[in-house]
């Protein structure tokens, strides 16, 4: 049984342009597109899931595409309809969102609790349509990207573009240190930043022989070297770890920014 790409839907702009992106997604990866509404019973819900439906057809004909309404609070909805699928999409914004928030409560509901990649599709048509030819990954320290770097080869792979792996780091204050060495040198004495990006993309690169990799080591915020990368990106894909003892993810500051501020699609996969 093949899982289905879920997109939700509102009727609003964005959740149209989520569908869009979906349709395509999910003619890429040769899964079915499920459409679901869900929010309190309404007189317009035929046509706005009619709307959706053809928004999909029109740009992905041979996509197999069904549909859904529940009635409930959304982001729960999409949250158990995500059990069972390979990605839940989601718009920027909703509906009933305020003018002034930058990502809707429901996308960034969604996200955080989510047991499947969460995909906020943000930025413009440019950044939407694969004009770029590059899916952009950060690489974190330790275990917590290793899932994120395996969605990131596939989608590189199924788009046939370049994958470029970021990782940023920086010295802590006060961290000890012989006097006159640089921030690189301090670093290195734990481990090199290069060897950490290097052992994350290994493995993967094996099974993507395919696909076209840059590395890029970076001196600095995380939030600001993503951030400049996904702005010649068509997707951007970070991990996210799970919460001990608590159902749902750590979407620390870093996952926030990307989700509030990216200029392209971004992708929030839980580590397995």
């Amino acid at each position: 049984m093949v899982v289905p790409l879920v997109v939700g839907i509102d009727g609003s702009e964005a959740s149209l342009e989520a569908v869009e992106w979906a349709a395509d997604e999910a003619l890429r990866h040769q899964v079915p597109l499920h459409l679901v509404h869900a929010a309190a019973a309404g007189p317009g819900e035929p046509d706005l899931v009619a709307a959706a439906s053809e928004r999909a057809r029109k740009g992905a004909p041979a996509v197999q595409v069904s549909s859904e309404v529940l009635h409930g609070d959304a982001a729960s909805a999409l949250v158990g309809t995500g059990r069972n699928a390979f990605a839940v999409v989601v718009g920027s914004r909703g509906l009933g969102d305020l003018a002034g928030l930058l990502l809707g409560s429901v996308g960034l509901a969604v996200a955080a609790h989510a047991d499947c990649p969460v995909v906020v599709v943000r930025g413009g048509v440019e950044h939407r349509h694969t004009r770029f030819g590059s899916v952009v990954v950060g690489v974190e320290e330790g275990e917590g990207s290793d899932t994120a770097v395996e969605f990131a080869f596939r989608e590189a792979h199924v788009r046939r573009c370049r994958l470029v792996a970021v990782h940023a780091w920086s010295v802590p204050v006060g961290s000890p240190g012989p006097p006159g060495l640089s921030g690189y040198a301090l670093q290195a004495q734990r481990r090199p930043p290069a060897e950490v990006l290097a052992d994350a993309l290994r493995d993967p690169a094996k099974q993507y022989q395919d696909v076209p990799v840059s590395s890029e080591v970076v001196e600095g915020p995380t939030r600001r070297a993503l951030l400049d990368a996904a702005s010649g990106a068509d997707l951007l894909v970070v991990g996210a770890r799970r919460r001990h003892g608590h159902i749902g993810l750590q979407l620390g500051l870093v996952n926030h920014a990307m989700l509030h501020h990216a200029p392209c699609p971004v992708v929030v996969v839980p580590r397995i």
